[in-house]
Order: structure tokens, then sequence, then C-alpha cells
């Protein structure tokens, strides 16, 4: 499928908020199930949030980064709905936020079986961890 024009990407605003949580709850990602954790973390110093909305204002996509705003940025969130998929929308949302991060880099970690889409772009793939809290509080 083509561009999809109908879709447009604007910087996330609170009222956004219970569009994006409805959307991450359709998939099982209840990370952002409270809306008040999703607008705190969305809005947080560093954090670049940009959502893909149709026409008549429900959010079909979102990605979440945070950038140093100089070299370094991270994907933190990148969904988009399944009615919505393969119409370049992921794409697009993850090129703007890049964009607008100002840094040279972007890095992620890609959950099984979405590898496809991101060797799409220019890119170096490397081995990468997610560490928690309580893990690292045992390293001594």
């Amino acid at each position: 499928m083509g561009v999809d024009r109908t879709v447009r990407l604007q910087a996330f605003e609170p009222h956004h908020v219970a569009e994006l949580v409805r959307l991450c709850v359709s998939e099982g990602w209840m990370s952002y199930a409270d809306p008040v954790v999703a607008l705190r973390a969305l809005t947080a110093p560093g954090s670049i949030a940009v959502v893909a909305v149709e026409d008549g204002g429900t959010v079909v996509g979102f990605v979440q980064l945070q950038s140093d705003g100089v070299v370094h940025a991270h994907v933190s969130n990148i969904l988009v709905a399944p009615s919505h998929r393969r119409r370049r929308i992921g794409r697009r949302l993850l090129e703007h936020a890049f964009a607008r991060s100002g840094a040279q880099y972007l890095d992620l970690v890609s959950t099984e079986g979405f590898d496809g889409f991101y060797r799409f772009f220019d890119h170096k793939e490397f081995r990468g961890f997610r560490l928690y809290p309580k893990s690292v509080a045992t390293v001594r």
C-alpha cells in the first residue's frame, strides 16, 4: 500500500491521551493503560512523542523517543493500529520524531517479528539488553 494521506502527524498533546491509552490497551500494552502514567511519560523531559491522527481525531498510531537533543535518541514505543498498518504510517512517525529529536543516531530494540520493518531504514544491527531495576541493584 502507499502513503496514507488521510492521517496527519502531530506532536502529542494532553488531549490525545485517552485515544493513545485506548490504542495501547487494545494491543495489550498495559504500561500505558493508566492515563496519568501515560501523560507523565509522554511529556517527560527529553521525551518526543508524535501521534498519527485521522481526520475525525482518532489516534491510529504513535511513537515515543527519548533524546539528548544532540547525539543520541532511543525509541521507547512505536505502535500503529492493525487496521492502519502497511500504509507507511510507522515509517512516517519514526522519520518525523527522529527529525524533531535533533539527534545524530536513533537506537532501538525490536520485538520479535518486527525486524523486517526496521531493515527498510539505513541501519546497523547490534545486540542489546533491557535491564530492570531489581537486577541492577543486585550487581556488585
